[in-house]
């Protein structure tokens, strides 16, 4: 269930994976891009898993078609705006949406600094008409390698004093993060919060490079965590948050069910876990699904879930005048 005494928020979830069908749709009409559908519903299998995927690679494929509609540096201001608007509907309060600039740009080449200061512009005018607090945090992908990495590093750079963080995604296994020490010893030197994926499709060491080697405050996924009761206590002495994505590690394989997850695990060992959406329009979920369905199915007892809920604002990109303030408008609606 849902708390409606506290802030709901969500940490970790990409904008990529938050496209509307119908947008697709429109935006295919735009520029002309076939598309192996043409109604909504037709388009689902095309765009959203549908049961679990042999991996995170495969949960990833999805992501192309949306990908090929991005003709313009305008259709990635309005995804954004529509991110926004998606997510104050789902009742958040406060919401952080990641990004990947070379991604979105990569089809049409688009140049990836002008898809950052459109996707910032979208989502800061979304967020003063929707009401909603909304910190972007930029992507470099580890796809693509440390060279075009710091290409994508330096288009974020260019909104540095718009955008609250940097995240490190993409392929986990066979890029580590020693390849990308040089890009988030930059972003720190901008005091940009440093959020990693690690322990998803990876082991523990993951977690402890992305700590040690780029500075992360948090993780995401960290399911690898279980494996190394030395990192759990680290994570815990320095309270170094995890954003749990219930339903897309599900649909990725990296945990077998829903009852597998870790979450309660971390949450059982005072760990500073969260409960996120992760790609809701990919994952066809929303944040209310991951706690007033996924989390029952993972063991959560209501205590834990209020307990993710409270560390969500522990672990936010926030400071604490912003913190407090969330806090009061909560207790005034």
């Amino acid at each position: 269930m849902i708390f409606p005494d506290l802030p709901f928020i969500d940490l970790h979830r990409h904008l990529e994976g938050n496209i509307r069908l119908e947008t697709i749709l429109d935006l295919g009409r735009q520029f002309n891009i076939p598309l192996p559908a043409q109604t909504a519903d037709e388009l689902r299998p095309f765009a959203c898993v549908s049961g679990q995927q042999p991996g995170v690679l495969a949960f990833l494929e999805k992501f192309n078609l949306p990908m090929q509609v991005l003709g313009s540096t305008d259709a990635c201001r309005w995804i954004a705006v529509e991110a926004v608007q998606d997510a104050a509907k789902e009742g958040i309060d406060y919401l952080e949406l990641r990004f990947s600039p070379l991604f979105m740009s990569e089809v049409h080449h688009l140049k990836p600094a002008d898809v950052v200061s459109a996707v910032v512009d979208g989502i800061q005018t979304a967020a003063r008409e929707s009401n909603i607090l909304v910190k972007p945090l930029g992507i470099i992908s580890r796809t693509y390698g440390p060279e075009l990495a710091m290409r994508e590093l330096e288009a974020l750079l260019t909104c540095a004093d718009q955008i609250a963080g940097l995240d490190l995604a993409g392929d986990e296994a066979k890029y580590p993060a020693i390849l990308f020490e040089e890009h988030f010893q930059k972003a720190m030197e901008v005091d940009w919060k440093i959020t990693v994926h690690a322990g998803e499709s990876d082991g523990p060491q993951s977690i402890w490079n992305a700590i040690r080697v780029l500075g992360a405050q948090r993780i995401g996924h960290g399911l690898a965590a279980i494996k190394d009761p030395a990192l759990m206590d680290f994570l815990f002495e320095r309270q170094i948050g995890i954003e749990c994505n219930l339903t897309s590690n599900v649909q990725t394989s990296s945990v077998p069910d829903y009852a597998s997850h870790p979450l309660r695990f971390f949450l059982e060992n005072g760990l500073l876990a969260s409960i996120n959406s992760d790609d809701p329009g990919i994952s066809g979920i929303d944040l209310p699904y991951e706690f007033n369905i996924a989390a029952y199915l993972a063991g959560l007892s209501e205590k834990q879930i209020r307990q993710a809920q409270l560390n969500a604002l522990e672990s936010a990109f926030l400071t604490p005048k912003e913190k407090v303030a969330l806090i009061e408008k909560k207790r005034q609606d």
